[in-house]
């Protein structure tokens, strides 16, 4: 029947309109002929171009049906690989652990729509495996024990270690605010170059922990245990140190501008060519540390304790600021800084005893 209707349409729509547009007049049979040919090759050119645009459609169409039934095989899939990653987390054997932490970082590079349930898992994995104050075992040894006799973070928990480092990866990608890890037992954990903005290691122990080149922007650490940590051309700008213990620490060329140091003690730390712009050290105790080239220019030290610090030309302080008064020894610049690729990893040093009293 379409056929039929096709076929009358292009016998008689084309001598219709020819007839139509004559409106009677008279022509000769050739030029009546060639006007209905005319009118059928243009009937022909339409209906092409719709099959043309029917069949663009419907390929458009299936491409679409394709792709969602891509998206969702691979949705599929990726949550698959999710379960089993998160079920090898409560394995026992400590190889399955790590796999499973590797295979949920790798899904959260891939998938930025399971990347901040990710962050949260592997954060909760460490405050569940190294709580602060511990517990005690070989992955926790006792808060009593000398520092010098625990082993890097890397050796006795390697896999808490894996969900730290994927956590100072794909801390440069979220999109939550803060992520928590306060109260942990970070002593001489590797945390160089890691990315940890607007994390909260509030009251966490990290003893000796590496963190050259971290960035801690924002960071809370309030009452954190940062004592011989080192964090040389680390980023703590605006962060929360108040009541920190950073005795012996190094902040070597440290980005501390705008930081609040507020109560935080310092002694023995060493604080050379830091950008301290800004800081705030109400109340901090800096007795006995290195502030040879500091720019203190325009820190609030009121009420800070600066006795037996040691300072170069270089420093700069507060206007009016009468450091002579404030017990502060004038001596000369300790020139350029040792490069850290020919020193040892800060974690596995021995962390020298302290001179000032607890």
């Amino acid at each position: 029947m379409g056929l039929s209707v096709v076929g009358a349409a292009f016998v008689v729509l084309p001598s219709a309109v020819v007839d139509h547009d004559l409106a009677g007049a008279t022509v000769a049979a050739q030029d009546r002929l060639k006007a209905v040919n005319d009118v059928r090759t243009t009937l022909l050119q339409v209906i092409g171009g719709l099959i043309v645009l029917f069949g663009a459609y419907a390929t458009w169409r299936q491409l679409r049906v394709s792709q969602d039934g891509l998206r969702a095989t691979q949705e599929g899939y990726v949550t698959d690989r999710f379960s089993r990653a998160v079920d090898q987390l409560g394995s026992d054997k400590l190889d399955v652990r790590i796999g499973g932490l590797h295979a949920l970082w790798r899904i959260a590079e891939q998938s930025a729509r399971d990347r901040e349930a990710i962050i949260s898992i592997q954060a909760a994995y460490v405050r569940t495996h190294l709580p602060w104050p511990p517990a005690g075992g070989p992955q926790s040894p006792t808060a009593d024990v000398p520092v010098n006799d625990i082993a890097p973070l890397e050796t006795r928990a390697a896999d808490a270690q894996v969900a730290l480092t994927a956590l100072g990866v794909l801390c440069q990608h979220r999109e939550q605010s803060w992520v928590n890890l306060s109260l942990t037992d970070l002593r001489r954990a590797d945390c160089d170059g890691l990315w940890l903005p607007e994390v909260n290691l509030d009251r966490a122990c990290m003893e000796v922990a590496g963190l050259y080149h971290a960035n801690l922007t924002q960071a809370s650490l309030v009452s954190v245990n940062l004592r011989h940590a080192d964090l040389t051309t680390a980023v703590l700008r605006r962060a929360r140190c108040a009541l920190a213990d950073l005795r012996g620490a190094k902040l070597v060329e440290t980005d501390m501008r705008d930081t609040d140091f507020t109560g935080a003690d310092l002694r023995e730390a060493n604080l050379r060519k830091a950008d301290a712009a800004g800081a705030d050290f109400t109340r901090a105790d800096l007795r006995l540390a290195d502030l040879r080239g500091t720019d203190l220019s325009t820190a609030d030290l009121s009420g800070a304790r600066l006795t037996g610090a040691l300072a170069s030309h270089h420093t700069r302080w507060p206007d009016g600021f009468d450091h002579p008064a404030a017990g502060i020894v004038e001596t000369d610049d300790p020139g350029p800084e040792p490069s850290p690729l020919l020193q040892p990893p800060s974690m596995t040093r021995q962390a020298p005893p302290l001179r000032s009293t607890p």
